[in-house]
């Protein structure tokens, strides 16, 4: 019966993590952009922890009435204090909005274990919280910077580009966090986060545009994600975080899920045949090394799975 348990326990383990890689994204807003992680840890258990689970359900809890807020939860003491905001792409209606909040903060539960410090960008959304305060704070650091192949038409496309971007750049003096513009097929957002005023908000847009434009050149699609903005534009539909990139990045799932899938079909016909084995052996010592064999299979496995799942996040994971 033991035997039997852990062979199903096996199986079950192999299940949850097909799931865990090639569950679909419900919605274009949950297409992964960047993460990062503070290299600082906190001790299991301790306030802090306690102050970070409360931000972040805040987070998720705010999600679905708002699109952009911030929180400061105080500790006993200044280390203990954790600052965090979400926000929302300006297009987005509250369910869709909520439902991306919710899977940054699920990923970033994932990725920044025990971390003081992560932020995570998502399609549709940004999460960030740290004990070292960003709030109202201007930070114009790349984070992402990303530049597609030449545009072949160069001088109308060009054209559009430039004008496209122009518009997303421009100041009629009025505070707008969010933008949109197109000229044609080409199509470009931005947006900067919403602790920033004003002046701030304009200073960074102006800065990830200018930036755009010198460092894509005449790029088909353009991404500059700086810490407290971006701004992106597309030509023809084609960007980044199109259907071209998420091809290759299925491929690449599915090459890991098949060496995944080879090793513990290996590992279980291993089993198996200990299992048979553990039938012959049904006394005393041929039985204790069956077992002993089985055992050290089951651990082995465990390891493969433990191994392969931390080389698929260095893969897919900025940090």
């Amino acid at each position: 019966m033991a035997l039997a348990t852990k062979i199903t326990s096996l199986f079950l383990l192999l299940l949850a993590v097909w799931c865990f890689f090639i569950t679909p994204s419900n919605s274009a807003t949950d297409s992964f952009v960047f993460g990062g992680c503070s290299q600082l840890k906190y001790t299991s258990g301790s306030p802090y922890e306690s102050n970070v689970n409360s931000i972040l359900t805040s987070l998720v809890n705010s999600a679905m009435y708002t699109s952009y807020s911030n929180f400061t939860l105080p500790g006993a003491s200044n280390q203990d204090t954790v600052y965090g905001l979400f926000q929302c792409r300006g297009n987005l209606n509250s369910g869709d909005c909520g439902r991306c909040v919710a899977k940054a903060v699920s990923q970033l539960g994932t990725l920044c274990l025990d971390s003081t410090g992560g932020a995570l960008q998502l399609d549709g959304c940004f999460v960030k919280y740290d004990n070292t305060t960003f709030l109202g704070v201007e930070d114009k650091t790349v984070v992402v910077k990303k530049c597609g192949p030449s545009i072949s038409s160069y001088s109308e496309a060009l054209g559009r580009r430039d004008a496209v971007l122009g518009y997303l750049g421009a100041s009629d003096g009025t505070y707008k966090p969010f933008r949109v513009s197109g000229s044609g097929d080409v199509q470009g957002v931005a947006q900067c986060v919403g602790d920033l005023s004003p002046s701030e908000c304009q200073d960074c847009l102006s800065d990830a545009i200018g930036r755009l434009k010198t460092d894509c050149g005449a790029a088909k699609w353009g991404d500059m994600y700086l810490a407290k903005c971006y701004a992106r534009y597309s030509e023809g539909g084609d960007h980044s975080h199109g259907q071209k990139d998420t091809n290759n990045n299925d491929d690449e799932i599915e090459k890991t899920l098949a060496i995944l899938i080879g090793l513990i079909a290996a590992v279980a016909l291993i089993i198996l045949f200990l299992s048979f084995l553990s039938k012959l052996c049904d006394n005393g010592k041929g039985n204790s090394i069956s077992h002993f064999h089985f055992n050290l299979s089951f651990s082995f496995s465990l390891l493969l799975l433990n191994h392969f799942h931390s080389l698929f996040l260095k893969k897919n994971c900025r940090w």
